[in-house]
């Protein structure tokens, strides 16, 4: 399963390493979000009305973003 996040683009998903994760649960099976472990996201601009679409696995850590790929 694939997370919403709601960032313009990949860039500026890294720019918030050390924040809080921006999404929009998608999954009808109970939540995808976990504090710690990593978490396959993706922007969907005809969902989040913003920026282009693209993939990314986030690395959260103690609830923070800690690596973007």
């Amino acid at each position: 399963m694939t997370m919403i996040v709601c960032y313009p683009s990949k860039k500026e998903l890294k720019a918030n390493i050390g924040k809080r994760l921006n999404y929009i649960e998608t999954s009808v099976f109970g939540p995808q979000y976990r504090d710690n472990g990593t978490i396959v996201v993706a922007n969907r601009p005809h969902i989040t009305g913003m920026g282009r679409e693209f993939f990314a696995q986030v690395t959260m850590t103690n609830g923070l973003i800690t690596k973007v790929s």
